[in-house]
């Protein structure tokens, strides 16, 4: 099966990957460990002062599970449990956000 994420070109190939704002808070909120839905949905709602809709959510934690970028566990309880987390490969990703946060902090300064 072909991966549709990977292009002849690297960068598209990432930001083909996580290239939409709500992929990029994801996983920012998964770098500080696990989270249930609920969890995620907040917490991107209070950082960015819009709402996101569960749909929305589901969705994009859907790509990224299949681009192997998170881990989805489900606990066998009632009511379910799902908790969601950086897969080894999207924790590789930590380097790429931190040089984003610094580009953005620098061209902040730069045009202040």
């Amino acid at each position: 099966m072909k991966n549709i994420y990977i292009s002849p070109c690297p960068i598209e190939t990432t930001l083909n990957i996580i290239g939409n704002k709500w992929k990029f808070l994801i996983i920012r909120e998964l770098l500080d460990g696990k989270k249930r839905f609920g969890e995620l949905k907040r917490n991107i709602a209070r950082t960015k002062n819009q709402e996101i809709s569960q749909n929305v959510l589901t969705t994009n934690l859907r790509e990224l599970e299949t681009a192997k970028i998170i881990q989805r566990k489900i606990y066998a309880q009632v009511p379910p449990k799902v908790e969601y987390s950086l897969s080894e490969l999207g924790e590789s990703l930590k380097i790429v956000l931190d040089g984003l946060r610094e580009w953005g902090d620098f061209y902040k300064n730069f045009c202040e």
